[in-house]
């Protein structure tokens, strides 16, 4: 097992990797940007390192400064967390070339699925649907009209390397495409510094499904329940469940069958990932990516599981062998991500002090946070200040415990989302677990 792990990321998960590290008995490291000085996982880590000043590019993307900071605190592994270098397959390779053991997948197996393009062509050579569109990148706007007239609007413009939803438009129509194409591409320059686009047949009002496994270097692996993802926002994840409502077990069977298709396609995968499909109202099913790091919704898994999946990473990686995991949920989880955002304003980010804050608890509830009452949110990085999990012996009491916590929870000082996650526990199409990626585009937010 590692003697110290350095943590690659901030915020609630590296509080969270850093408690898993403590139960493992592994000193821990923290690096931090300026901005971050007065956090928790800076308080809470046995070493802290500052890596520069705010900028993400300067700090939490800096490689050199990580890696340094590494070497200077003997740190022998490096946790990436998610988001930031997470599914960068330049870092393993460095961490690689300086003897740091890096906690996932190996370059290579990242390139493959980093690259949309790529996980595309990978996955559909393994037998696995995907949805209809481009073969390759788009060469210019041009081939990328005639070729979405061919398809049939409505379509996607995405980024080859993106994630979270930036580099992606809906166009709706031929007359959009052109701003919608010169929007994409800026956004995933800016955000990726790539601007390669690809486009896929926009599936109406799907679901989005996610089959979370885990792979050690012996060859094996397990799958665990699905998870539901479709609430979201501007294709970003808001709420997240398992196991996905109206799921059958014909449809789940398939689709974790073609999930261990896909890890056997890689080659050589190892440690935690998730693959992500879209769910059509006939029960069809379409691989749109692969998650090569651990999941922002990773709890709702552990929560009908009994899993740590964050020491799962830790060990596969220190070359223990996988052991069994339950692919059998017990009973139901939901998870709310709350978002420094105001909701009733498109989800405007709002920074600021946290003046006061009061957080939920009782039977069946989890929150994963990094704030405290007198934290300031920096306006550089992600909006995402908490999760709060619920967990219940089946979907209506998972919803009515989650219903309370939400009750419960106040945090003032900034704007947040969790109004809005208050009204979407006491929707009706939620409830009958209805709801699909298109659900909040109707959602009436004039009240919150």
């Amino acid at each position: 097992m590692f003697k110290k792990i350095l943590i690659a990321n901030r915020g609630e998960i590296a509080l969270r990797i850093i408690r898993a590290c403590q139960e493992l008995g592994i000193a821990t490291v923290a690096v931090y940007s300026t901005a971050d000085r007065e956090s928790l996982p800076v308080s809470f880590a046995d070493e802290a390192v500052c890596i520069g000043p705010p900028p993400s590019h300067l700090s939490y993307l800096n490689i050199v400064q990580i890696i340094a900071a590494a070497e200077v605190t003997n740190a022998c592994a490096i946790h990436p967390g998610y988001g930031f270098l997470s599914e960068n397959p330049l870092f393993p390779q460095v961490c690689r070339e300086h003897d740091i053991q890096f906690i996932g997948p190996s370059a290579e197996a990242m390139r493959k699925m980093g690259d949309k393009m790529c996980a595309r062509a990978t996955m559909q050579q393994a037998g696995i649907p995907i949805v209809p569109g481009s073969d390759g990148l788009l060469t210019n706007p041009t081939a990328g009209l005639e070729l979405a007239g061919a398809i049939g609007f409505p379509i996607v413009l995405k980024a080859t390397a993106g994630g979270g939803g930036k580099g992606m438009k809906i166009v709706q129509r031929a007359q959009d495409f052109p701003k919608a194409w010169a929007e994409a591409q800026a956004e995933a320059q800016i955000s990726f510094n790539n601007a390669g686009l690809y486009l896929e047949k926009r599936i109406e009002a799907p679901r989005h499904v996610e089959i979370q496994l885990c792979a050690d270097r012996y060859g094996q692996v397990g799958h665990m329940s699905e998870r539901d993802c479709s609430i979201q926002r501007k294709h970003q994840k808001l709420i997240e469940e398992t196991p996905a409502p109206g799921m059958t077990e014909v449809l789940r069977k398939k689709m974790i069958a073609a999930t261990r298709q896909g890890v056997a396609a890689i080659g050589g995968y190892e440690g935690v990932g998730t693959v992500e499909f879209l769910v059509d109202q006939r029960g069809g099913f379409y691989f749109i990516e692969m998650n090569t790091r651990i999941q922002v919704e990773h709890p709702v898994t552990e929560a009908v599981t009994g899993l740590d999946l964050i020491k799962q990473q830790i060990r596969v990686a220190a070359g223990e062998k996988l052991g069994n995991v339950c692919d059998i949920p017990r009973g139901h989880a939901i998870e709310c991500r709350i978002n420094a955002e105001d909701p009733s304003h498109n989800f405007r980010p709002s920074p600021g002090t946290i003046t006061d804050l009061h957080l939920p608890g009782g039977h069946g509830i989890r929150v994963d946070t990094h704030v405290y009452a007198g934290y300031t949110i920096p306006q550089h990085y992600d909006a995402l200040i908490a999760k709060i999990i619920a967990h219940g012996q089946d979907r209506a009491e998972a919803i009515q415990r989650m219903h309370r916590a939400l009750a419960e929870c106040s945090i003032s000082g900034i704007k947040t989302t969790l109004p809005l996650h208050r009204h979407i526990m006491q929707d009706q199409t939620f409830r009958a677990g209805q709801a699909h990626t298109a659900f909040l585009d109707t959602f009436d937010r004039s009240s919150l």
